[in-house]
This record gives C-alpha cells, sequence and structure tokens, in this order.
C-alpha cells in the first residue's frame, strides 16, 4: 500500500513496520511463555507440592486481577513512555521471577526459618506472592506493542495486521503448551505421580529464554515513525481540523501534537464503545481461561490424555487460533469495512456451540477425535473476537490512547480470566468434575454472542470529523 509520494520514504516506511511488527511478535511471545507455564506446572504442584486445585484456583484469581490492573495503569504509562525500554524492563522482572518460582520450596523454607521443610500454606503463599509478582510486570508487555502498532499501521489495515501481531499469544501458547507437556512428561513415576519434579523446568527453562529474548528486543524494537525520522500515517490526524487551528502543543516525550487532540476521558473513560468491548473481553476471556489455565488438568482428568497429549492438543487449540485470527483480520478489512464487532457476533455464537460439542462427545475412539477437533475450532472461533476487540479499542480511541484503551479494556480481561480460573477450580473440586465448569463457559460465550450484538452499528474509526 503507497502511503507517501516519496518512493524511498514509503519503502522504509513498510519495512520498519514489518520490523515492528517482527519484534513486537517475539517480545510478547516471550511473556507469554513466562505467563502460560505456571498451568502446565500445576499438576506437578498438585501433586508434588500438595497445593490443591482450590489453592491453585486462588493463585490463577489473584494473578488475573493484578496483571489487569497493570495491563490498564501500564497502558497509560506506555502511551507515554519509551517503548523499547518498557518491554526489556519487564522482561528483565519476569524471567527473575520465573527463576524463583523453580527455588519456591527452598524460599519459603528460608522464610520459615531455615528449616529444610515447610508446610503446604508456607509454599503456597510463597508461589502465591512470585505469581502475583509475576503478573505485575506481565503487564508491561502488551501496552508498548499496542502503542507501536498504533503508530505504524494505518485504519484501513489494521484489523489485518493486528491480527497477524495477536498471533503471537498462539504462537506463545501453543509452544509453551508443547515444550511443558513435555518437560512434565519426563516426570512421569507412576500415573498418580505425573510432573514430580519436573515442575521447575517449566519455569527455567522460560527464563532462560526471557533472558536471551531481551537482547534481541533491545536491537530489534524500533521507536515511533518520528523516533525514526520518518513522518507520521498520514489519515490519522486526531479530530481532524477545527476552525483553522493550527496551534501545537508538547505530548510527554516533547514531541509538538495538535492542541485540540481530544481528551482522554472523552475517548475513553467516557466512551460508550469502549466500556462494551470491556465486558466483551471479561466473556471471551473467561472462555480462554478454561482452556489455557485448567486445559492441562480439564484433558487428563475428564478426556483421559496424558500430560503430552493434553499438550499437543491445547497446541492445537492455540495454533487455531492462530488462522481464526488470520482470517477475522482479513474477514473485517475486505467483508464487514473495518466494522468487527459485526464479524464477532458470528464467531462467538460458534465458540458456545463448539465448547458444548467438545463435552458431550465421548472420550476416546472416533468421537474422541471429534471432541478435541471441536475444541480446536472453538480455537478458532474465540481468537478472532480477543485480537479484534483491541482493534476497535485503538479505532474507537485513535492511536493517541491506544494502550490506554486497550489497557482499561483489558482490565475487563483479566478480571474474566481471574473469575474463570477461581470458580472453574471450585466447580470441579466441589462437583467432583468438568461437566458443570464447561458447560458454565459455554454459557458465557453466549453472553458475549449477545454483548457484541450490541455493537452492530459501531462506526469503523473515530479518526474523522465528527
Amino acid at each position: 500500500m503507497k502511503l507517501f509520494d516519496d518512493p524511498a520514504t514509503n519503502r522504509r516506511f513498510h519495512r520498519t513496520q514489518w520490523r515492528m511488527l517482527i519484534a513486537t511478535m517475539i517480545g510478547y511471545t516471550l511473556f507469554y511463555f513466562m505467563r502460560k507455564n505456571f498451568s502446565f506446572a500445576m499438576p506437578g504442584l498438585e501433586q508434588d507440592c500438595g497445593i490443591s486445585k482450590a489453592m491453585l484456583g486462588n493463585f490463577l484469581f489473584a494473578g488475573g486481577i493484578v496483571y489487569g490492573i497493570s495491563k490498564f495503569l501500564n497502558g497509560i504509562v506506555g502511551d507515554r513512555c519509551n517503548a523499547r525500554k518498557m518491554l526489556c524492563f519487564g522482561l528483565l522482572v519476569c524471567s527473575l521471577v520465573n527463576v524463583a518460582f523453580g527455588f519456591a520450596p527452598q524460599i519459603a523454607a528460608w522464610f520459615g526459618g531455615g528449616s529444610s521443610s515447610c508446610s503446604t500454606a508456607a509454599l503456597a503463599w510463597t508461589f502465591g506472592v512470585l505469581l502475583v509478582l509475576n503478573q505485575l510486570f506481565q503487564g508491561t508487555g502488551f501496552p508498548p506493542c499496542a502503542k507501536l502498532i498504533a503508530f505504524w499501521v494505518p485504519p484501513n489495515e489494521l484489523a489485518t495486521k493486528m491480527s497477524v501481531w495477536n498471533t503471537s499469544h498462539s504462537i506463545g501458547g501453543g509452544l509453551v503448551a508443547k515444550a511443558c507437556g513435555v518437560i512434565m512428561g519426563l516426570g512421569v513415576i507412576g500415573a498418580a505421580n505425573q510432573g514430580v519434579g519436573m515442575w521447575k523446568w517449566c519455569f527455567w527453562s522460560m527464563a532462560i529464554l526471557g533472558l536471551l529474548g531481551i537482547v534481541a528486543m533491545w536491537f530489534m524494537l524500533p521507536g515511533t515513525p518520528k523516533d525514526e525520522g520518518l513522518p507520521d500515517l498520514p489519515g490519522t490526524e486526531t479530530g481532524g481540523p477545527r476552525s483553522g487551528a493550527t496551534e501545537k502543543a508538547a505530548d510527554a516525550q516533547g514531541r509538538e501534537t495538535p492542541a485540540h487532540v481530544p481528551s482522554m476521558a472523552r475517548m475513553v473513560f467516557l466512551n460508550p464503545v469502549i466500556w462494551m468491548l470491556g465486558l466483551c473481553n471479561f466473556a471471551i476471556n473467561a472462555v480462554r481461561a478454561l482452556v489455557a489455565d485448567w486445559g492441562p488438568t480439564l484433558l487428563q482428568e475428564a478426556k483421559g490424555l496424558t500430560s503430552s497429549e493434553a499438550g499437543t492438543v491445547i497446541m492445537l487449540f492455540e495454533f487455531a487460533g492462530i488462522v481464526g485470527m488470520l482470517f477475522a483480520g482479513w474477514a473485517t478489512d475486505r467483508l464487514f469495512g473495518g466494522r468487527a464487532p459485526r464479524l464477532c457476533v458470528f464467531l462467538m455464537a460458534l465458540t458456545a456451540g463448539m465448547l458444548a460439542a467438545f463435552w458431550f462427545l465421548p472420550a476416546g475412539g472416533f468421537t474422541g477425535i471429534l471432541a478435541m477437533a471441536a475444541l480446536c475450532m472453538a480455537g478458532f472461533c474465540l481468537y478472532g473476537p480477543q485480537a479484534l476487540t483491541g482493534v476497535t479499542c485503538t479505532n474507537s480511541s485513535t492511536k493517541v490512547y491506544a494502550g490506554t484503551s486497550i489497557g482499561f479494556a483489558s482490565l475487563f480481561s483479566y478480571i474474566g480470566v481471574s473469575v474463570s480460573g477461581k470458580v472453574c477450580g471450585t466447580l470441579a473440586q466441589n462437583t467432583g468434575g468438568w461437566q458443570v465448569p464447561v458447560l458454565a463457559i459455554a454459557g458465557v460465550a453466549a453472553v458475549g454472542f449477545v454483548l457484541f450484538l450490541c455493537l452492530w452499528n459501531v462506526r469503523a474509526n473515530s479518526y474523522e470529523s465528527e
């Protein structure tokens, strides 16, 4: 796509745009490695450390709330600070915390007075504190990526290219699922002791990758177009010219911006579209948490899979999500005129149906294969809306407040993750199985269908003058 009249500027802009997309995808994938590995360590924590499903559910609840708040607050910070420094600092802290996860028994014993062993409660508190600390700094991963995408990608390409970027969620989730599934499988000592001792390497292996990734990010990640000596994207002026106003004001980084840039309150906190997208995010991520957080345990206990087989299924679920995101981005720009919520209506309805099919198809044999296929199809349908809520937030709030609006909507996302993690764990333990949690989450997906239906008439973007 030609953005500038000067061919050299156009070529350089597009090269840097793709460098930005690739670098931010790698960076966010590394964050994902160090967040979703906890789910695969949970069977080992239960068997090896005596931590119950209810305790693990409490961890997920607290961690999800902290991550949502962190993502929101860092979204405001990310719109105003250097993206490279923010992302690399977050990777460093998360890597160090993941190293500490593997030494949690020793840390708990040390705080308990230096004894060689510690109580289950002390160990649970240690894991809980480390998880909250990890989630606090995980919130520094998405905001700098969202900021750069908003500054480098024009609105009429945002759904397609942001969906490409969003595949980093599924690439990270899929690769960590397979890697940690294999790691946990190496610790099998009889059917009842799966993952004994190996859960530590779910954390240490990902921490090593995170530390190596910091160096790559420091050299690969560009700044905004102005930081790179390039002009801003044409057609992304915020609010359009008003009464010939040409006065300028300095932004937080000292760059000049139009004085008529709309306020954060109007574009984000008082914007009903952003609030509704937040509720949609709650539903999407409550569904996603069932598979991402409880999937390894659910598939082993309810469908009779081994840890390695469960890891493979979740990897396929995530990879189906990659295809779903790419399709959703393409369809939004080419078939729906940039109006992402209209496509999400159909995708959320299909997600609810596929989850119900996954549960009711019997395990084993051909029907077992169909059940796993239905779960993967749910991933295909679910990850499109997940990507497109960020697209709609960015286009509704403009590039000036992309990080803030996505961070605010994401606050609802991780309330959904937290509630789902806590409720699913508690229901599974109290009802003696996974039927009630799975069907309840299918109902949440149906609620998501209704919420997106309420956004059917939302316009494609807010750059035009009102």
